[in-house]
């Protein structure tokens, strides 16, 4: 078994002298909750990668002696006959000048300072205390946003990055981004504008963001409409399905627990007003709402609204596969332009949708 010993140094040879760095810990882990240890860890890890590549070996070795606040580092050597690797073995008449008793088949360390030890140690520190910091910060608003995913919050636009279009926003005393492509197409965001977001997911990371916001997803209009429509937040009203092409239109499909609540005219609203809020804060997106059915013939027809659909059956393509027959005058807008009718349509129905004329079903 082999043995290792420490040689020992004259006071001129101690490691690097860090009160900043040890006192930057302390500070970080009163304010931040960071672990003095947890980060030294780090800072070591890092100092003794960078030695290693600067060095081309495997023997180097850092410590941290926190009680005298210094940072030292070593090579490690093992103690052979012959010796045929200089950077890690060494003769024993060349160990026994560090080590008097040391004998063949131990192993030692011996203290060295290359001129690049402190200032390799404090960019290694610095990196490693911001990414610390980084990762303490994502982990802290991860938490803190947890119970908030799927929900919607109000932000406050901060800044937008002119190059990227990233908009950097604020909700509540955090400062997060809304990246460009879950930002609503062709909407302009200002400093100082004040838009509805969807908390679309939470997580613990040390690259990137930890809360990842949007303006995009289908599920913004579902809780924009719950804070318009009473009728939904009181459970009346139900949102069946949610089918969107953010910043152009989208479709919505409720149904309603009370036969004598109207579910299209709960959700519209006096003089339209309820779906006005919505589409005003949506940058003037168009929104239909249709009545949710159970049938699904009977939900495709009322999906392609505003076409006036004359049929709706199943075809023997596939279970999920219909045909909507509508008049000739009917065809482009069930269809829609570019097919966006049609594509909404089957999106919010789940189903395959083929639009035809009568005379194209003839025969």
């Amino acid at each position: 078994m082999k043995k290792k010993s420490s040689a020992k140094q004259s006071p001129a040879e101690v490691g690097i002298v860090n009160k900043e760095l040890f006192k930057a810990l302390a500070d970080l882990e009163k304010e931040r909750n960071i672990s003095q240890d947890y980060m030294m860890e780090k800072i070591v890890a890092a100092l003794t990668n960078a030695y290693k590549k600067e060095f081309g070996c495997e023997n180097v070795v850092v410590k941290a002696d926190p009680l005298k606040q210094e940072i030292h580092m070593f090579r490690e050597y093992t103690v052979v006959e012959t010796v045929l690797s200089p950077k890690t073995e060494m003769s024993v008449a060349d160990a026994r000048q560090y080590v008097p008793l040391i004998n063949i088949g131990e192993t030692f360390e011996v203290e060295v300072k290359p001129t690049s030890f402190g200032r390799v140690a404090a960019a290694s520190a610095k990196n490693v205390i911001i990414q610390g910091i980084r990762e303490a910060e994502n982990g802290m608003i991860a938490k803190e946003y947890e119970d908030k995913k799927e929900s919607m919050v109000t932000a406050v636009v901060v800044r937008v990055d002119p190059t990227m279009g990233n908009a950097t926003v604020a909700i509540d005393k955090n400062e997060l981004v809304l990246f460009r492509n879950d930002q609503i197409p062709n909407e302009t965001l200002s400093p100082g504008d004040r838009i509805k977001v969807f908390v679309s997911e939470t997580r613990k990371s040390a690259h990137g963001q930890a809360v990842l916001l949007s303006r995009k997803h289908p599920d913004l209009i579902r809780r924009l409409m719950e804070l318009e429509v009473p009728e939904i937040k009181d459970g009346i009203v139900e949102i069946k399905a949610i089918a969107r092409e953010a910043g152009s239109r989208s479709k919505v499909a409720v149904w309603s627990n009370d036969e004598k609540v109207d579910p299209i005219g709960a959700c519209i609203g006096p003089k339209g007003a309820r779906k006005a809020e919505v589409t005003k804060e949506l940058n003037g997106e168009k929104i239909d709402i249709v009545p949710y059915s159970d049938d699904k013939a009977e939900f495709i027809r009322a999906a392609l609204a505003p076409a006036t659909v004359d049929s709706v059956f199943q075809t023997p393509k596939g279970e999920k596969t219909y045909c909507a027959v509508v008049a000739e005058d009917q065809l482009s807008l069930a269809i829609g332009k570019e097919g966006q009718n049609a594509r909404l349509a089957a999106r919010l129905t789940g189903a395959t949708i083929d639009i035809k004329s009568p005379k194209d079903t003839q025969g």
